[in-house]
């Protein structure tokens, strides 16, 4: 029996491709990162259009929800964004803070909501 025929082989080809695919990415990124300056237009434009995506992704899974999140009313979906927010103004601009309020805030909404 030859090294491709082992049981071996679909695992090592899995790492390489994946190590491929996108870990030598990222260590290319980090190489050439080291001679971009924080300030530059590119990059703030990079920083925008990012911080835009997500938060479209947010505002979709808000208003458009998806699976077990569309069991939740609008009202309990907007209550809890409305809490997280204001936690998270509150914390200091703390994110973890946001998040675990607005959280907490949408499952007690949906579990102790009548019906």
């Amino acid at each position: 029996m030859t090294a491709f025929g082992s049981g071996w082989w679909p695992y090592l080809f899995i790492l390489v491709a994946g190590f491929a695919a996108t870990d030598f990415w990222r260590f290319l990124g980090v190489f050439l990162s080291a001679r971009i300056d924080e300030a530059s237009e590119i990059l703030r434009w990079v920083r925008a259009v990012s911080t835009a995506l997500v938060a479209g992704l947010v505002a979709r899974l808000i208003v458009f929800p998806v699976g077990d999140l569309a069991a939740a009313s609008d009202v309990a979906r907007l209550g809890a964004v409305a809490i997280g927010l204001a936690v998270y103004f509150t914390v200091r601009r703390s994110m973890l803070a946001g998040i675990l309020a607005g959280e907490v805030a949408l499952l007690a909404i949906v579990w102790l909501a009548p019906g």
